[in-house]
């Protein structure tokens, strides 16, 4: 999912000052996702209090909508640098396409995993049959060491845990005895757990991880925190267990995401990570200028299909790859601020 805010603010992230933090609620705000029928998302990451979740650094939490009225996802070709993108769905389906020419459906309970890397771009739109959305859309920060990896598309279905009375989906890194087989760039884990009202689940975790719970039904207790729909929990390192319990009147969903410290700064602004101004803006221009060009060399036919020509090929086909022919348009970059994009620490 792209971050559509027309005015995308800069966000600093760095952990080296949030060791040792108590277990805290963190907070969403509501962001359009452009367009008068906006279909609009919970942003509980990246916020000025915290930053980052391990490698996690947005979560964005949506619906249910009934897409009849928010129109659904509308997402064209954007691009994307130095994360991966984690699609989850608790209803619905959307239809992804990328640069890679992977062409997949996201549908509930199974993940799919799209490493940017060195620059991918990708649409996402919901399908005609989806009358309910609801999911959430999250990023990880790649590694410096790796983040400049070669792009690439991934899509597991985790087997379903039952845990007592509780359940559990383990889509990335290892918990409850089961691992996720696809590709992470530094220690990782994210699960989706589903509790009866009332219910609790005591979680062994790595003590040197930090933790969030995001709610998505019910409400959600953990240590001596509550959080709603769309807000999390979040736990600092040096926890080897953790409890979450359930709303005692309905059942309750959470995502539960961690990691190790990232403990490197970055520079996050609109859709891309890196590690400097300058590098934000090379990332700008490459897209605005690969994006104009695909929009020469691959227009319509008169018809209305496919003229032939795929769209972004030749001097399309730069560091975000070549376009789908599928796609009739791509997300133009917002302005950049008027002050350097800053990285502190």
């Amino acid at each position: 999912m792209s971050n559509l805010e027309k005015n995308p603010a800069e966000v600093v992230c760095t952990d080296r000052d949030q060791a040792g933090a108590p277990t805290v609620v963190l907070p969403y705000r509501d962001v359009p996702l452009g367009g008068p029928r906006a279909m609009t998302v919970r942003r509980s990451l990246p916020q000025r209090e915290r930053s980052l979740i391990g490698a996690w650094c947005f979560v964005d939490h949506y619906g249910p909508d009934d897409v009849a009225e928010t129109g659904g996802m509308v997402v064209p070709g954007h691009p994307h640098t130095g994360l991966q993108t984690v699609s989850w769905l608790f209803t619905g389906e959307i239809e992804h396409r990328d640069t890679t020419g992977a062409h997949a459906l996201v549908v509930p309970g199974q993940m799919n995993l799209m490493t940017a890397g060195s620059g991918i771009a990708h649409s996402e739109f919901s399908t005609t049959t989806t009358t309910t959305l609801h999911g959430v859309q999250l990023w990880t920060a790649l590694p410096d060491e790796h983040r400049n990896v070669s792009p690439r598309f991934e899509h597991y279905e985790p087997p379903v845990l039952e845990l007592g009375a509780a359940r559990a989906l383990v889509f990335l890194g290892t918990l409850f005895g089961q691992t996720s087989p696809v590709s992470t760039f530094s220690e990782l884990v994210g699960a989706e757990i589903t509790l009866p009202p009332g219910a609790s689940l005591e979680i062994d975790v790595d003590l040197e991880h930090e933790h969030g719970f995001l709610c998505d039904t019910g409400t959600v207790t953990s240590g001596d925190a509550v959080a709603k729909p769309g807000e999390i929990i979040f736990h600092p390192e040096g926890r080897e267990r953790l409890t979450v319990e359930a709303s005692p009147s309905e059942p309750t969903r959470v995502l539960l995401i961690g990691g190790r410290p990232l403990g490197e700064q970055i520079v996050m602004w609109w859709n891309f990570i890196g590690r400097s101004h300058d590098e934000i803006v090379g990332f700008r221009e490459d897209w605005q200028r690969e994006r104009e060009a695909a929009e020469r060399e691959g227009t319509p036919g008169p018809d209305g299909g496919d003229s032939g020509i795929p769209y972004g090929v030749g001097p399309g086909a730069g560091r975000f790859g070549a376009f789908p022919s599928a796609w009739e348009t791509t997300l133009p970059a917002p302005t950049l601020p008027n002050v350097r994009l800053r990285s502190r620490g």
